[in-house]
């Protein structure tokens, strides 16, 4: 299926940024020029996390795991263009899952592990998913229970899979049955034209006030890709080590696909400590590390190698980067939600430059190759902060189907450009990044709309969410209630209602501040700064 407009996919492929190989081709090329290097590798440490002992596999092996899964998932009934969302950590079962779907021609949604059951299915009931595939745990959460209820609520789910050895009765267990039918599965690739044209993915933005669809075909994703193996300089054959999950922009985006496109080693791992990753790192060697931004610094004083490049992720909730001389090369990778990235090597300086607006192509400037990706902000509005617009080959659709609705926030405007409704701080040489620190939760939207959520407790009066520094993740989420007259709350209560209330992961505070006020700014908005300096006692640069 395809949802890009034909004028704007010529457009893109006369330029050079679009071309005719899908991911899926991607992955079987390197197969079939290296099969015995090592494809996939998982973390030391997988069974302490999820299901399963940790495996590794060659691109043979893994090219063969992939074909049978393919052709499972055809044998069952899932055609072209069916959607089947994936929840799951970052291990090989979940790369191999992944990419057997892309595959047999199948839409993948891969969901945020922080979502809860009514997340999940709210998301795919909306883009109609056919087939689910779940974890068995994810640390201790039973992600495949909570599949199994989804999908006993959701008619239009016909299949619900199972990664993991303690996945749950009534999930299809994909281990066993592949095993069970391997010698009897093989595989035929359809000949559909322009393979890499048609949707590959539905990722979800979050940063407004509700969860939007974001349509991907494999040519979005490559240039999206194409930017970040520019600017670090990813050689083939490298190893890259990707501490965040293969559900957005970052995951896929700067880690799975400069992957495939490289045809290197992919070492996963899910995050628990800064340490634990720089361990990692120097154990494997890895050529490329991705890390959160604000922990840049500390992991660069970690790593053993000289040679190792950093990723440093800066989300539209992260503070602005902070300047320092680095021992190795750092890319800064700002990501625009689920919408656009850019990345920006540090020079000698060390000092990290405002976002330039207008045309991004990678190292050999913005005017040399074709444009991955073209930056601009709304025209400004009396007392309104401006917004973020992208335009380019590596810009998305939105919506799915009938649910591209004009009342949404997120929307195309007449002049070509996707208006991300991402407020963004102007500078003399562009914008200081993507979002503005202290307006947005990781991962789940705007403040104002967390405010609503903690305000609903009973007995409070007034509610506040804001973000604190924090050196293991980078940034936690705080709350601050005030309670009504005579009331007085149980930090415990409220956690426990906010569980009972299915509220998704992200959005459940670290910790919960009881105050008499909530501090104002003089325009009467809430004065988020002044709760983050009163918690962290440190100059407020997140709020």
């Amino acid at each position: 299926m395809k949802v890009t407009q034909e004028s704007l996919s010529k457009e893109y492929h006369e330029s050079g940024a679009w071309s005719d190989l899908p991911l899926d081709e991607l992955f079987r090329n390197t197969a079939k020029e290296h099969p015995t290097r090592m494809a996939l590798v998982d973390a030391p440490d997988r069974s302490t996390w999820t299901g399963g002992n940790p495996r590794q596999l060659t691109y043979e092996e893994a090219d063969a795991e992939i074909d049978r899964l393919a052709a499972f998932y055809s044998t069952v009934g899932l055609s072209s263009d069916h959607v089947i969302g994936v929840q799951a950590p970052n291990t090989v079962d979940t790369v191999i899952a992944i990419l057997a779907a892309l595959r047999a021609d199948l839409i993948v949604s891969p969901l945020p592990l922080h979502w809860r059951q009514k997340n999940v299915l709210d998301a795919l009931n909306s883009i109609g998913a056919k087939g689910f595939i779940a974890a068995d745990r994810v640390e201790t959460r039973e992600v495949g229970a909570a599949a199994r209820d989804v999908a006993a609520d959701l008619f239009s789910l016909r299949f619900v899979f199972g990664l993991g050895n303690e996945v749950p009765d009534g999930l299809i267990e994909l281990g066993p049955m592949l095993a069970e039918m391997g010698k009897d599965l093989e595989f035929t690739p359809s000949e559909r034209p322009d393979p890499a044209d048609h949707t590959a993915t539905i990722c979800w933005s979050r940063s407004g006030e509700e969860n939007v669809p974001i349509s991907r075909c494999h040519n979005h994703w490559m240039s999206a890709s194409e930017i970040v193996i520019r600017e670090a300089h990813i050689k083939d054959a490298s190893t890259i080590l990707v501490p965040y999950s293969l559900s957005g922009l970052t995951g896929l985006g700067a880690g799975l696909v400069p992957w495939l496109k490289c045809g290197g080693t992919l070492y996963l791992h899910h995050p628990t400590s800064l340490s634990n990753l720089a361990q990692h790192a120097n154990d494997i060697g890895a050529d490329v590390v991705m890390t959160p931004g604000p922990l840049a610094q500390s992991l660069d004083r970690q790593l053993e190698s000289n040679d190792s490049t950093v990723l440093a992720a800066w989300n539209i909730s992260s503070p602005h980067p902070t300047t320092f001389v680095a021992r190795r090369r750092i890319v800064d990778l700002h990501v625009a939600d689920e919408f656009a990235l850019v990345a920006k090597a540090r020079g000698p300086s060390a000092k990290v430059k405002g976002t330039s607006l207008g045309k991004h192509c990678g190292p050999e400037g913005f005017e040399s190759g074709p444009a991955l990706v073209e930056i601009a902000v709304a025209d400004e509005v009396e007392d309104q902060t401006p917004t973020l617009l992208v335009k380019g080959p590596m810009v998305p659709e939105i919506g799915w189907r009938t649910i591209n609705g004009e009342q949404r926030r997120v929307r195309w405007e007449g002049n070509g450009y996707l208006n991300t409704n991402i407020k963004v701080e102007k500078l003399e040489d562009g914008i200081a990044g993507f979002g503005i620190p202290g307006l947005y939760a990781l991962g789940t939207g705007n403040l104002e709309t967390i405010d609503m959520v903690y305000s609903s407790y009973p007995g409070v009066r007034e509610a506040a969410a804001f973000v604190v520094e924090d050196p293991i993740v980078g940034a936690r989420m705080y709350a601050a209630i005030v309670p009504e007259p005579g009331n007085v709350p149980d930090a415990s209560a409220f956690f426990a209602f906010l569980d009972a209330e299915g509220v998704d992961l992200a959005k459940i505070p670290h910790r919960v501040l009881i105050l008499q006020s909530l501090p104002q700014n003089s325009d009467g908005t809430i004065c988020r700064e002044r709760l983050t300096l009163r918690t962290q006692r440190l100059p407020a640069a997140v709020a």
